[in-house]
């Protein structure tokens, strides 16, 4: 059976969009190959991005790349992760069916380490939540 695929998008590709890639393919990874990237890559994945995932047990390198790099692959979903209320969200122009579920950037937290981390953790517990109900309910 192949595996169907999906494809994060966001602004900077360095935390939200990272933390749905890595979600999906440590919990789905064996109905769905996920991916990410930005319109406007930051260049590196957000060190809290990263731990926050370290708590669950997933163990992500991941790339911040730019969303031109999929321009011409094929995908099943098309998922924006950004807080439309805050920032532009990406529009895709390639292939594949589009959604929005949007997250706040906990890029921007601020406050103390810990704060912020606290708020990379909100979100990360919110993509679990949102994101992999959506992958399941998917024909």
């Amino acid at each position: 059976m192949s595996r169907r695929r999906v494809l994060f998008l966001c602004t900077g590709n360095s935390a939200r969009s990272q933390m749905a890639e890595a979600i999906v393919n440590t919990y789905r990874g064996e109905r769905w190959q996920a991916f990410s990237a930005g319109t406007r890559p930051t260049g590196y994945v957000h060190p809290l991005a990263r731990r926050a995932l370290e708590e669950i047990g997933i163990h992500h390198q991941g790339e911040s790349k730019s969303a031109d790099r999929y321009r011409d692959s094929d995908f099943d979903l098309v998922v924006t992760v950004c807080d439309e209320a805050a920032e532009e969200c990406p529009i895709w122009l390639g292939k594949g069916k589009r959604v929005h579920v949007g997250f706040p950037d906990p890029a921007r937290a601020e406050g103390t380490e810990e704060e912020r981390l606290a708020v990379f953790r909100r979100v990360r517990d919110a993509i679990r939540e949102r994101i992999l109900p959506l992958l399941d309910e998917m024909p």
